[in-house]
């Protein structure tokens, strides 16, 4: 500590700077205690490197300088130490060198407080306290705006990795093998950075394969062709482009708009977790697959254009969404596509400004039908798969329950649509009368929705929902609420609808019919 004190201990002076401390110590001198300046040489004012390289201010030094008290009487540098953690908490000024350089910085609020700090909850009394015990003592302010204490890296199995045990994991040769994007993308995008993670590199594998892969493939399809064709980006009305480049630009908007939110509420998890859904389910399963022809066709037309310039734009802005995430890999991904086109004269997808969603390319209706055509789509081929009919087989007829006009209505628009996918000859949509005796519904409740309102009762109120008829679901699934026991219960508080279907006898079997239900509440989790 820069505290020199008499041995009475009635007199104290404490130091601010070297340059108080070199004023101190000429008064020393002149007064007959020290014969020479251990700090002569020193410029004060000169905050060069090759100055401050001429002074030596470790404990060893300081302790031999004798101050002199007001009254003439020697003083001594206190010899107890502060907890080394203020050192720490003194950490936004000191990088700065505040109050001597910088000072703008931290009295105009430039560089502090921090937006946020990361560590280990161990932390809590000691870096996560000095830092704001010194700001709130100097500063009146807080050190830092929001926290993120992040959790332990766990083996596979859950147990704490150690030596002893032999389940460490060496990182350098995880790094090496797998790469540093994937690891990364792997641990944010498994668990919480507040959670405990169970550490598996057969998971890094799967990103690289399903996320990184993916994404490369489709890179790698759409440079194959624009290569040949000469593709030259220029931007062309959305308006004017085909429905489906229309509906991947309004899910690319959406996926701008969410990951936004998510990155300002520091929820990395959540950001990792919806651009792979983008890449993997909307872009390359979806979009790029119902698109191949279009590319595939020679004529360089406005169709195919078109074509380009929506997958180039959905690739970009996946390179700039994830590059706080996934550095290296989507630099790479950003200049390989901006040398074709030279649309942006920043040199790294570092420098480039973060994506806007823009409203007006967001057509709700449009994502709405379309996840319904995926949807269904997807149901389909699971029952095909559950009877074991393969999709060459042609279906006479898939049944479908609707329960409200705007579900038959969006369903209808794709029809031609989900028939093509599922190779099916006929759509026929079914009321909730009509779908009655085909579907047995159950019902999950939210526990945690009804836990935070209904205290007590909420494993009463739950027994009675998972056993509610068929009847009570559906006046549930068109009202959006019943009562329960004096509560009012919403759909919110029912997490998810199950179907159960009548085992398909033999004559079903060969007319190929099968019956699906779609979710049409998107999102309906809670």
């Amino acid at each position: 500590m820069p505290i020199w004190r008499s041995e009475d201990l009635k007199e104290e002076k404490i130091i601010g700077s070297v340059e108080e401390l070199i004023s101190e110590i000429e008064k020393i001198i002149a007064a007959g205690l020290m014969s020479q300046n251990p700090f002569e040489g020193f410029e004060v004012g000169n905050m060069s490197e090759e100055n401050y390289a001429k002074i030596d201010l470790h404990k060893n030094i300081v302790d031999d300088i004798v101050l002199v008290s007001e009254s003439g009487k020697p003083m001594k540098r206190e010899s107890d130490l502060i907890d080394v953690w203020f050192d720490s908490g003194a950490m936004p000024y000191a990088q700065l060198h505040y109050p001597f350089e910088n000072k703008e910085l931290i009295d105009q609020n430039k560089a502090f407080p921090a937006d946020f700090i990361a560590e280990g909850v161990d932390q809590t009394r000691g870096w996560f306290y000095t830092l704001h015990a010194i700001a709130t003592t100097v500063f009146d302010s807080v050190a830092y705006k929001n926290v993120m204490s992040n959790g332990l890296v766990l083996d596979k199995n859950g147990q704490k990795m150690s030596k002893r045990l032999g389940n460490a994991v060496d990182p350098f040769e995880t790094l090496a093998k797998y790469g540093a994007d994937a690891t990364r993308w792997y641990m944010i995008s498994n668990a919480m950075p507040w959670e405990n993670l169970k550490f598996d590199v057969d998971g890094i594998d799967e990103v690289r394969r399903k996320f990184f892969g993916t994404l490369y493939n489709t890179y790698s399809f759409f440079a194959l062709y624009a290569n040949v064709d000469g593709f030259k980006y220029e931007e062309k009305e959305v308006e004017n482009r085909p429905e489906i480049d229309r509906w991947i630009l309004s899910e690319l908007n959406l996926l701008v708009k969410e990951v936004t939110e998510f990155y300002q509420d520091y929820e990395p998890t959540k950001v990792a977790r919806a651009i792979n859904t983008f890449v993997n389910d909307n872009l390359s399963n979806w979009y790029v697959r119902l698109c191949r022809r279009r590319f595939w066709k020679g004529d360089y037309s406005e169709d195919k254009i078109s074509a380009y310039q929506t997958l180039y734009t959905c690739l970009e802005t996946v390179a700039k969404i994830s590059a706080p995430i996934a550095p290296f890999f989507m630099d790479r991904l950003y200049q390989d596509l901006n040398a074709v086109t030279g649309k942006d004269t920043a040199e790294s997808v570092h420098l480039t400004n973060f994506p806007v969603a823009n409203e007006s390319q967001i057509d709700t209706d449009l994502v709405e039908k379309t996840h319904l055509a995926q949807t269904i789509t997807s149901m389909v081929f699971s029952l095909r798969k559950k009877e074991n009919i393969k999709v060459r087989q042609p279906l006479q007829k898939v049944m479908i329950p609707v329960l409200d006009k705007k579900t038959e209505e969006q369903i209808l628009a794709v029809s031609e649509l989900i028939k093509q996918e599922v190779n099916v000859k006929e759509l026929h949509l079914i009321n909730a009368e009509e779908a009655a005796g085909l579907i047995v519904k159950q019902i999950k409740p939210n526990f945690k929705a009804l836990g935070s309102r209904l205290g007590k009762d909420m494993k009463m109120v739950a027994g009675e929902i998972q056993n509610f008829t068929n009847e009570q679901i559906s006046t549930l699934e068109k009202e959006g609420k019943t009562e329960v026991a004096g509560y009012e219960i919403s759909l919110t508080a029912c997490g998810n609808f199950y179907q159960r279907y009548p085992q398909v006898d033999g004559s079903q079997r060969r007319q190929s019919n099968c019956c699906t239900r779609p979710d049409h509440h998107r999102g309906t989790k809670s």
